[in-house]
Protein backbone atom coordinates (compact mmCIF):
# COMPACT_ATOMS: atom_id res chain seq x y z
CA UNK A 1 0.00 0.00 0.00
CA UNK A 2 1.11 3.47 -0.99
CA UNK A 3 2.18 5.45 2.29
CA UNK A 4 1.41 9.31 2.37
CA UNK A 5 3.65 12.26 3.20
CA UNK A 6 1.71 15.63 5.16
CA UNK A 7 3.30 18.32 3.22
CA UNK A 8 3.18 20.58 5.51
CA UNK A 9 4.92 18.66 8.65
CA UNK A 10 6.57 15.53 7.19
CA UNK A 11 4.60 13.02 8.76
CA UNK A 12 4.25 9.74 6.80
CA UNK A 13 0.91 7.75 6.87
CA UNK A 14 1.72 3.97 6.68
CA UNK A 15 -1.45 2.02 5.57
CA UNK A 16 0.10 -0.71 7.26
CA UNK A 17 0.59 0.84 10.99
CA UNK A 18 -2.96 2.88 10.31
CA UNK A 19 -3.48 6.13 13.31
CA UNK A 20 -4.84 3.57 16.36
CA UNK A 21 -4.56 6.39 18.47
CA UNK A 22 -7.03 8.66 16.61
CA UNK A 23 -9.36 5.46 15.46
CA UNK A 24 -7.42 4.53 12.40
CA UNK A 25 -6.87 0.76 12.24
CA UNK A 26 -3.94 -1.03 10.86
CA UNK A 27 -4.24 -1.99 7.09
CA UNK A 28 -6.96 1.25 6.28
CA UNK A 29 -5.71 2.77 3.30
CA UNK A 30 -5.63 6.43 2.88
CA UNK A 31 -8.66 6.51 0.62
CA UNK A 32 -10.02 4.69 3.26
CA UNK A 33 -8.96 6.96 6.43
CA UNK A 34 -12.06 9.25 8.06
CA UNK A 35 -12.53 12.47 5.64
CA UNK A 36 -12.54 14.12 9.04
CA UNK A 37 -8.80 12.75 10.28
CA UNK A 38 -6.31 15.53 10.73
CA UNK A 39 -2.43 14.66 10.66
CA UNK A 40 -1.49 13.48 14.81
CA UNK A 41 1.36 16.14 14.79
CA UNK A 42 0.19 19.17 13.24
CA UNK A 43 -3.45 19.37 12.90
CA UNK A 44 -3.76 19.80 8.91
CA UNK A 45 -6.39 18.12 6.99
CA UNK A 46 -6.07 14.90 4.63
CA UNK A 47 -5.71 17.23 1.20
CA UNK A 48 -2.08 18.43 2.95
CA UNK A 49 -1.24 14.53 2.42
CA UNK A 50 0.36 13.57 -1.07
CA UNK A 51 1.87 9.91 -2.38
CA UNK A 52 5.17 8.98 -0.90
CA UNK A 53 7.47 6.11 -1.99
Amino acid sequence: MTKYLCIACGYIYDPEVGDPDNGVEPGTSFEDVPDDWVCPLCGVGKDQFEPTD
